[in-house]
């Protein structure tokens, strides 16, 4: 799912930050990390900085236990500060993602769900310039295509089997910014749906389904296949797009949106969590202490390792904001306690933690902090197919950088080598 680049080429200044950099899996103690262009110069132990190599460089001090990690990236994120990616105009979602790049997350798929034809038309239309400007790397449609037994929060009134037509004119109205579709794998068509996303370079996320654990590795697999022979279409040069090396389909929030596990009727999660170990899929984990319990959490991470995992924040237009009314596309919400449900039937209708919030709350349920940060970070990137300019600390990398301090609050965000204002408490 390659993007445009992500930043715009202007040169901010430059800097440096020391600390415990903590990137691809592991934490290093004593490093340094320097900014210049907009790029990585430099990340590595202190012994090995020269500071004379930066004779203009700014330091960006840290308090003692401070870390440094790779700007974190949400894959499923519906909204925040008042804006509404599904239904909200160009101000406001525009404000949603200035608030989720303040927050840390420097990188982010604007995910929509189930509605009408015409409100995921004019959704996308409002999007698209955003992808273009490199302010999200991308949409996600939660939907239209998925299960009426296991929607949610999504819409039920339009929800509908797998339609190429209409499939058709999202993906025109998209022009290449549509990077993944939940979709439920037992609805009639499901197989067709697969083989039209992976053409124009969408990954497929299994979710919201009732489908049992046969359809469903029999899908994700077939998903794998068709994903990778596009891949091999590409480098072959036969004009194949959109997948990187590190193509492989994904599960839209795990055990949230399907049946539950059970002994004698294992459902969809013992095969995503099978195929997760194997490396064939990488799971969804809404790591906030709402929709998983943080034993869940950590069992899932010990099962299928941290890089198979992507933490999400499944984020709503409340986030940053105090508890009241909210919308999730056609759909009222109201937010209690940081909770946000459904008017009525009182369904989880989204989250309301940021990604670091989500990071930290994973490290809070056993996680080491190396595994959470990698789950939000390298894992995207490589499914995105962006980890050659992000998710990773690394010289010649975008220099989009958060720093934390010892209990992972937001202390600075970098990204393309400028420093943001935090929003307000």
């Amino acid at each position: 799912m390659h993007s445009p680049e992500p930043h715009d080429a202007t040169s901010p200044a430059a800097y440096f930050l020391s600390g415990t950099l903590i990137s691809d899996g592991q934490a290093h103690p004593g490093s340094v990390v320097a900014v210049t262009g907009g790029r990585i110069a430099y990340a590595g132990p202190r012994s090995g900085f020269r500071a004379a190599d930066f004779p203009n460089a700014e330091e960006i001090s840290l308090p003692p236990g401070s870390s440094i990690l790779p700007g974190l990236i949400d894959l499923h994120c519906h909204g925040a500060a008042g804006g509404d990616f599904p239904t909200g105009d160009s101000r406001a979602c525009r404000a949603a993602v200035d608030f989720l790049h303040r927050s840390g997350t420097t990188t982010l798929l604007a995910s929509l769900v189930t509605a009408s034809s015409a409100d995921l038309l004019n959704a996308l239309a409002i999007l698209r310039p955003l992808a273009t400007e490199g302010l999200i790397a991308g949409i996600h449609s939660e939907g239209p295509f998925l299960s009426h037994a296991r929607c949610g929060a999504q819409n039920p009134r339009w929800l509908r089997d797998p339609d190429p037509a209409l499939l058709s004119e999202l993906l025109r109205a998209a022009g290449g910014t549509l990077k993944t579709m939940t979709y439920a794998p037992e609805l009639p068509g499901a197989r067709e749906l697969l083989a039209m996303l992976a053409r124009h370079g969408v990954t497929p996320s299994l979710g919201h389904t009732d489908a049992d654990a046969r359809t469903a590795a029999a899908s994700l697999t077939d998903a794998a296949d068709l994903l990778a022979a596009e891949h091999a279409a590409r480098t072959a040069g036969a004009g194949a797009r959109g997948f990187g090396a590190g193509a492989r389909p994904t599960v839209t929030h795990l055990f949230n949106g399907m049946p539950p596990l059970h002994h004698r009727s294992p459902g969809p999660v013992a095969a995503c969590l099978r195929l997760a170990r194997a490396g064939t899929v990488a799971v969804e984990l809404i790591g906030d202490g709402v929709h998983l319990d943080p034993e869940t959490v950590r069992m899932v991470f010990e099962l299928v390792g941290a890089g198979n995992v992507a933490l999400v924040t499944d984020s709503m237009a409340a986030t940053g904001l105090p508890d009241g009314d909210y919308e999730l596309g056609p759909s009222a919400v109201v937010v209690h306690g940081g909770t946000a449900t459904l008017q009525g039937n009182g369904a989880l209708a989204g989250g309301t933690a940021t990604l670091l919030e989500v990071v930290r709350r994973t490290i809070g349920a056993g996680v080491s902090p190396a595994d959470a940060v990698q789950a939000a970070t390298a894992v995207p990137a490589k499914l995105l197919g962006l980890d050659s300019r992000i998710g990773s600390l690394r010289a010649g990398m975008h220099a989009d950088i958060v720093a934390v301090d010892r209990g992972f609050s937001l202390l600075t965000v970098l990204r393309a080598g400028r420093v943001l204002d935090r929003p307000a408490a």
